[in-house]
């Protein structure tokens, strides 16, 4: 899946593919943010900016006959042209995803291109549609068969059904037919994920005293909903979701995820990036449990360490699955550098299980990190008694083609529509060498400049 961004924050036009697991560095305000933010927006709401017309033939057939057939092809053909409209309605819901003034994207653009595929022939789908009490129709497609089937459930004398409901129905069930092995699942992290951490509870009792003044004020003409909405509003998506999540994990914790089922030693090797466990009590209290020490800590009393990872610990234990987009925005957050090396290893082993993860980061040592791993994969003698000296295992060890590396800088593109080139912020692919690893030139200026310093200061005046 590629993305194309235009005239958004800092990125005048860039491009980037998602790999299965994508990186994208740079120096600040250069646009990583926003390239993340924006595609945490789309995969969270394209089911609402993508639409899908019918004919009323179909509609008055399932009604009249009580059964009818939507030949799928005849919607596959269109899909690049369904997509193109669900991105320019994307589009106009930046303003919301980003929480900023629209005239900051008044001349923004978000598109996505994929190539075909033929999964949607053997995927099978079945689901009824209606109440607890009631099953109104059905909706059921066969592997590598390409006809929906839609069947009433009730004879429709008895019932009035609204014909809004059916057509929202079967364009939701024909959307995710489509799109919905293209576009994984996101989970996102964001830079505030330590503030919310710590001052969770507080978020609560906020949220609850709104609930109360609420009820209380009556010359308040807004519904609950509308004026919970116009509150969060304030703050960007990503953000408003990374609190959400960290709000409920008293709830979140009674699941479990299939990393916990089918890996429980990466839940092994996250404790020992935090050096301990997170902790549900009986009455939903959230502690922290340091290895080998009888005492639980709450999460004002742990370290800043253990509040930056907290939702991402909730996420791969109870959360994950497989397909899914773990996105982490600068996972270095208050990690020593030996635990950002281990972050490093902990996300190749989450891509090996089935997570793609996409972050952003400063990182030097990450990048450092996952080069040694890249390098320990191919298959060389000496290299397999390196891993094993210094403790790498084979579930960690990555291959270059599943990484993909930006650089936000400026650099020179060529002009949609154009054959005029210009200079100006963009998103530049990194070289990738399975020998070598990732360059990442935005680091290594830095860091041979501050040798070239360090140098002088040493050897200048011999």
């Amino acid at each position: 899946m590629k993305i194309k961004l235009k005239n958004l924050g800092a990125l005048r036009q860039a491009e980037f593919e998602l790999g299965d697991l994508t990186i994208i560095c740079g120096q600040n305000n250069t646009g990583k943010t926003y390239a993340t933010y924006a595609l945490f927006g789309f995969l969270s709401l394209w089911r609402d900016a993508v639409t899908i017309d019918f004919p009323n033939d179909l509609i008055k057939q399932l009604l009249n006959e009580g059964h009818t057939v939507l030949n799928l092809p005849s919607y596959i053909q269109d899909a690049d042209e369904i997509l193109k409209k669900g991105c320019s309605a994307y589009t106009q819901m930046l303003p919301t995803v980003f929480a900023a003034s629209d005239k900051n994207f008044s001349d923004s653009e978000f598109s996505v291109t994929f190539e075909c595929s033929d999964k949607w022939l053997q995927t099978s789908f079945e689901r009824n549609i209606g109440s607890a009490k009631m099953q109104i129709f059905s909706i059921s497609k066969k592997a590598n068969e390409s006809n929906v089937e839609i069947t009433l459930l009730i004879d429709k004398e008895q019932v009035k059904i609204p014909e809004q409901i059916i057509v929202r129905a079967i364009g939701d069930t024909v959307k995710e037919l489509i799109f919905g092995h293209l576009f994984p699942n996101p989970f996102i992290a964001s830079a505030e994920r330590t503030g919310a951490a710590i001052f969770r509870k507080e978020l609560n009792f906020a949220r609850n005293r709104l609930l109360e003044q609420m009820g209380t004020d009556k010359n308040n003409n807004l519904s609950p909903m509308e004026l919970l909405s116009k509150v969060y509003s304030d703050y960007a998506l990503p953000v408003r979701t990374n609190v959400d999540f960290t709000r409920q994990l008293e709830n979140v914790s009674k699941q479990e995820s299939f990393i916990a089922k089918e890996y429980p030693t990466i839940l092994k090797d996250f404790a020992n990036i935090i050096g301990g466990d997170y902790v549900v009590s009986r009455d939903d209290e959230l502690y922290y449990t340091p290895q080998g020490k009888r005492i639980r800590l709450t999460m004002d009393e742990s370290s800043s360490a253990v509040r930056s990872l907290l939702d991402i610990g909730f996420y791969i234990r109870h959360v994950a699955q497989k397909g899914d987009l773990l996105m982490v925005d600068e996972p270095e957050l208050n990690l020593h550098p030996e635990n950002q090396r281990r972050v490093a290893r902990l996300f190749a082993r989450l891509v090996n299980a089935g997570i793609k993860v996409f972050i952003t980061t400063h990182s030097d040592y990450i990048i450092k990190e996952l080069n040694t791993l890249i390098m320990l994969s191919n298959d060389k003698p000496h290299l397999k008694e390196i891993a094993k000296r210094e403790n790498y295992i084979n579930e960690e060890l990555i291959s270059a083609d599943k990484i993909k590396v930006f650089i936000a800088e400026d650099a020179t593109v060529k002009v949609d529509g154009a054959q005029r080139k210009i200079t100006c912020p963009t998103l530049t692919p990194a070289d990738i060498n399975s020998e070598y690893g990732i360059e990442a030139r935005s680091f290594d200026i830095t860091i041979e400049t501050m040798n070239r310093i360090q140098d002088d200061i040493v050897w200048g005046d011999k």
